[in-house]
């Protein structure tokens, strides 16, 4: 593979690099004693094997077996270290082939003091291999790093060079030196193209530190270890589950990560349900953005900075759990932003049931998954304290958008015992969050509000909206396109108001929920066409029209629209993924 190719690759979607070599390597029958490097030298064909069962599991690159092959460590003298290089690459270019890209992989030099020398040598000797991309992994300080990637750019021009810090939970290096500062010194090096992490941490804890990175146009890069370590009878085991860890990769994408890989503890199986996770497609989720686009004073949010640059953002609703197990919801939410969608809006206890708090939830996916959350907050079980003190602590989260709805009333069985509090409504809502930004009391936020497009007097509804817009509402998201009244009030709504709109887009899945929509929930319209279409279908016949119906109506709002809106019926995910797919071909046939 040539390097244009590389960085046609890194500029398209992820790259997924192989797994430790060194800890693999322990536990091949077979494979010698001493440092792994030296079985370059001592068993070829161990070392090449595997590097194979690497790429054959769905690497697109390896790394050289050559961590330690600086002078002192793995290896005695020059001549045995160039020795020891030279196999180390011809192994790696052998098994890479056509299939893979080949790193020159290159450890911490034994000593700061001549570290620049020990880069250097190894540097050249890789280059005199035909080798072009490096990666320098496992860093405690950038002593000498700089100067060799000058070096090396001034050899190769061409060259791809990526750096790796270690560092603890806390974001520091075992030599005391900070992550933030470390990266931000590496960012100001025009010779060194993407930096990221490895080794020591878990995936998860990766993603957290990978989030308190400054903007950078550097490729990001994380290689977890398979979890932590445990000691058993002197030898040590990782027993994170490769699916778990596949996710938590997916997860680092999402937070901005371009590089993926894996460091100690894992094998062939990690790396192999990391690929499943980044097939078909890549990226998984919507590259980072660049922040600055949104403007000083913006809300940090993925939404608005998309509808910036002219771009449909798709926002899917889960509705929360109504115990304490998160598990379906969390694997959910995941599952649609790995089909497309840019955000997840989480109800706030829809229909006046009790059910986890949204906020609470938004807070989660943000921290733990790096997805883009939108909370309902509802004025139905809050006075304006409580609301405030919830704003406070969504804005310490980092979340930055927010859906100010009134809410549903209670439900009519529970009255007796719970009571709607409903102290102030949605604009008044808007309002307090607009002067807490004003305050400096918090971050900004990009606040949405509803808008009933199946409302009777429309005129009345957009008399409200536009007092919403007054507030600070910066976008609409409407109730379903379910008839010909709603696709009308969404033109009079795109002639009459100024903020972005997301037309509502429901997949009813039965007759008997067709008639529950028309008949019990409030502010929903079905035309008659639609709920008779529906009768004496079985399950997969009704998902079938409820893609069909959703195609149509998006095509019918295009025009109209800014973004989508997708509500999730029944925790069925796999249905509202096959409509993202369906809003994504939509979007790429308009734009033909």
């Amino acid at each position: 593979m040539n390097e244009k190719s590389l960085r046609d690759v890194l500029s398209s979607g992820p790259l997924l690099f192989d797994g430790a070599m060194g800890t693999y390597a322990r536990t091949v029958a077979g494979y010698p004693a001493g440092p792994v490097e030296r079985a370059c030298l001592t068993a070829p064909e161990a070392v090449l094997a595997i590097h194979r069962a690497y790429i054959r599991a769905g690497c697109r690159a390896i790394k050289t077996n050559t961590f330690a092959a600086h002078i002192g460590q793995a290896t005695r003298d020059e001549a045995d270290q160039a020795a020891l290089v030279k196999a180390g690459a011809e192994l790696a270019l052998r098994a890479a082939g056509e299939e893979a890209f080949v790193f020159a992989d290159i450890g911490p030099a034994p000593e700061e003091e001549g570290a620049f020398a020990s880069y250097a040598a190894l540097a050249d000797l890789f280059l005199s291999q035909g080798v072009q991309n490096f990666l320098f992994e496992t860093l405690p300080t950038l002593t000498g790093i700089p100067e060799a990637a000058a070096r090396i750019k001034e050899k190769c021009p061409e060259a791809l060079i990526l750096l790796s810090f270690a560092v603890n939970p806390d974001g520091i290096t075992r030599a005391g030196e900070s992550l933030k500062a470390l990266a931000a010194r590496a960012d100001k090096c025009p010779c060194i193209d993407g930096m990221g992490l490895n080794c020591v941490c878990g995936a998860q804890h990766m993603r957290q530190l990978l989030s308190t990175l400054p903007p950078t146009q550097k490729y990001l890069s994380v290689m977890p270890n398979a979890g932590y370590p445990r000691v058993q009878d002197g030898r040590i085991f990782y027993e994170s589950d490769p699916e778990y860890y596949a996710e938590q990769l997916s997860v680092c994408i999402a937070a901005g990560a371009r590089i993926v890989g894996g460091c100690c503890g894992t094998t062939p199986a990690y790396i192999r349900a990391a690929a499943a996770h980044l097939s078909p497609a890549a990226p998984l989720f919507a590259p980072a953005a660049a922040p600055q686009t949104a403007g000083p004073g913006e809300a940090d949010s993925l939404i608005l900075r998309k509808l910036l640059r002219g771009e449909k953002p798709i926002l899917v609703e889960l509705d929360p759990p109504r115990s304490a197990d998160t598990a379906s919801f969390l694997s959910g939410a995941v599952a649609l932003c790995r089909a497309g969608a840019d955000a997840i809006t989480v109800a706030d206890c829809p229909i006046g049931r009790a059910s986890m708090d949204a906020c609470l939830l938004a807070a989660k996916l943000k921290r733990e998954y790096g997805l883009e959350t939108l909370p309902h907050m509802t004025c139905r079980d809050r006075n304006i304290n409580a609301t405030k003190a919830l704003l406070l602590g969504l804005s310490m989260e980092g979340v930055g958008n927010v859906l100010a709805v009134t809410g549903d009333p209670v439900a009519r069985e529970e009255r007796d015992n719970v009571k709607g509090v409903f102290q102030f409504n949605s604009r008044v809502l808007a309002r307090l969050i607009q002067t807490l930004t004003e305050q400096g009391t918090a971050k900004p936020f990009f606040v949405c509000g509803a808008l009933n497009v199946n409302a009777r007097n429309f005129d009345a509804e957009l008399s409200k909206a536009r007092q919403k817009e007054g507030c600070g509402v910066r976008a609409f998201l409407t109730q379903p396109l379910l008839s010909r009244r709603a696709v009308e009030n969404l033109r009079r709504a795109r002639e009459a108001l100024s903020a972005y709109l997301f037309p509502g887009l429901f997949p009813i899945v039965s007759y008997k929920n067709a008639r529950y929509l028309q008949s019990e929930v409030a502010g929903m319209a079905v035309d008659d066409d639609i709920l008779a279409a529906y009768e004496g279908l079985d399950r997969a016949a009704g998902e079938a029209l409820a893609r069909q119906l959703c195609r149509r109506f998006a095509r019918e709002a295009w025009d109209q629209a800014d973004g989508f809106y997708i509500m999730t019926p029944f925790q069925r995910v796999g249905l509202v993924t096959e409509i993202i797919s369906s809003l994504k071909a939509l979007a790429n046939e308009r734009s033909s």
